[in-house]
């Protein structure tokens, strides 16, 4: 009796809510056996983790909205597609009479798969315990079934064609195979036109749209329909075709402000389940990195940086009259002794309300011996504090930051000591590539966020033997991939911006 009294309760609350109808099947995970057709699966491995319950109750209050529409975009092997295009069209179809689901995906038999999976949840006693429906006699294929309480599935590739079928909700899960096709403009256009000539043209008045998918291109399904000057931003987004769309963007490490899991910049994404080594073997491949981990594609160049961007109507600014604050960020010759490598500064003003965010006011560089850094540092501190007045900053000089790697060891230590204001840069910016930190920060530049000033952008300092402007030679002709490069204004200005703006509290 209490046995039976348990299970009345589990189907009365997986009726109620989403989570716990998740809670309550077995969710199917890779086929018992080596038969790709199998009707057998083994259960998921791994328990529901919080971003699986984000992607189940946003698509819960999608389908529940007139003209719902989502996006989620999320790294390979996070298990976006079992929650989204497997645990939840079962429980659409069960929960409510005659509603009709069509899932599409870059090809029939990735399609077919994920019915076969949904199909084996309608198979279960519980579901039947749930809903009090099942799988009808007469329909009842991988790709296409019906229920007993009249919901119908179709799956399908995006580029089959679904023609004379309707459906209240559309759920598109990897509309690209890979890179191949994702860099074809062909595929792309046909992919569109798909989407919109015969996907969209399904639905019934008010119907839901769900696209899911790993970001492969800044020309994809969902690059074509997100804002131009979209950089990873959740939430409710109004976009270029007319829809507010709920975009739930999770980076594989948070890079972003309004992280949907609430995860501060540099957390990577389900620790529990992804150790960082397992992130770690990714990261030194910058396209790759930037699209499938981060879903933030961009075009395949040399550089990173482009200057027309630090500039307004193609001119520098000039120095601010009012600022919050402004800092220093420092990359010294990291062998002592070493009077080969360069000792970079570079200084920025930081506004977060009013005027341009983060302006790039000055910057140094010279060639010292490591040991002979701690008497040059005071000059740096000087120049800080000067700037501040300049620039009218209300806080004041935040300091100097500085890599606490080699000789910028003994600088801290020193400073420490001597009482001057300087501090370690994060390790987590220190711990990444050259590349991967400067495509961490590179929406900020592509997007106008940084600005370089007149007095930065016009100066003209000799250094080993050439006299030019070393901080845009450096900084905006920094090559993705090319080791032993002239890169230490590049490096102080990639912590910089990333100190100064990749941080929700700034510093």
């Amino acid at each position: 009796m209490e046995q039976a009294a348990q299970e009345l309760w589990i189907r009365r609350r997986a009726r109620e809510d989403v989570l716990s109808y998740a809670q309550a099947i077995e969710i199917p995970g890779k086929p018992a056996g080596e038969d790709p057709d199998t009707e057998f699966f083994e259960p998921i491995e791994s328990t529901m983790a919080q971003h699986h319950r984000l992607i189940l109750e946003t698509m819960e209050r999608v389908s529940n909205t007139p003209h719902g529409r989502a996006m989620f975009f999320m790294p390979p092997g996070s298990a976006k597609s079992t929650y989204a295009s497997v645990v939840f069209p079962s429980r659409y179809l069960g929960a409510e009479k005659n509603r009709k689901v069509i899932l599409a995906s870059y090809g029939d038999d990735l399609a077919r798969k994920m019915g076969r999976r949904t199909r084996s949840i309608i198979k279960q006693k519980r579901f039947k315990g749930i809903y009090g429906c099942e799988l009808t006699t007469e329909s009842s294929a991988a790709q296409e079934f019906s229920l007993t309480n009249g919901s119908e599935y179709i799956a399908t590739g995006i580029l089959g064609g679904v023609t004379g079928n309707r459906a209240n909700g559309i759920i598109i899960d990897d509309p690209v195979k890979g890179r191949e096709q994702a860099d074809s403009p062909t595929i792309r256009d046909k992919t569109w036109d798909a989407y919109n000539d015969d996907l969209k043209t399904r639905l019934i008045p008010g119907g839901w749209v769900v696209i899911i998918q790993t970001r492969w291109h800044e020309d994809d399904l969902a690059g074509r329909i997100l804002p131009e000057d979209w950089k990873g931003e959740s939430g409710p987004i109004m976009c270029r075709d007319g829809n507010v769309w709920e975009v739930v963007c999770l980076q594989a490490r948070c890079e972003v402000q309004n992280d949907p899991l609430g995860r501060k910049i540099g957390e990577y994404l389900w620790p529990q389940w992804f150790s960082e080594k397992h992130w770690a073997q990714f990261e030194s491949n910058v396209r790759t990195w930037a699209s499938l981990y981060q879903q933030l594609p961009r075009p395949l160049e040399g550089t990173l940086f482009k200057v027309e961007n630090m500039l307004v109507d193609g001119a520098p600014v000039p120095w601010p009259q009012r600022c919050d604050y402004v800092f220093a960020v420092m990359d010294s010759a990291l062998k002592a002794g070493d009077k080969n490598d360069g000792t970079g500064v570079t200084y920025f003003a930081r506004n977060r309300h009013i005027g341009h965010k983060l302006i790039i006011l000055d910057w140094d560089i010279t060639q010292i011996e490591s040991d002979l850094i701690a008497e040059w540092f005071p000059n740096v501190m000087s120049r800080v504090e000067e700037l501040a007045r300049l620039c009218g900053a209300r806080m004041g000089s935040a300091g100097s930051f500085v890599e606490d790697k080699g000789s910028g060891i003994t600088l801290l230590q020193r400073a420490a000591r001597s009482g001057w204001p300087a501090q370690a840069i994060d390790s987590k910016l220190t711990s990444m590539s050259k590349d991967a930190r400067g495509t961490g920060v590179s929406d900020f530049v592509h997007h106008g966020d940084v600005k370089i000033s007149e007095h930065a952008y016009n100066k003209i300092v000799e250094y080993k033997g050439r006299s030019q402007n070393h901080f845009l030679s450096q900084f905006f002709g920094y090559r993705l991939g090319i080791p032993n490069q002239a890169d230490d204004l590049y490096d102080t200005g990639v912590y910089g911006i990333a100190i100064g703006l990749g941080d929700s509290d700034g510093l």
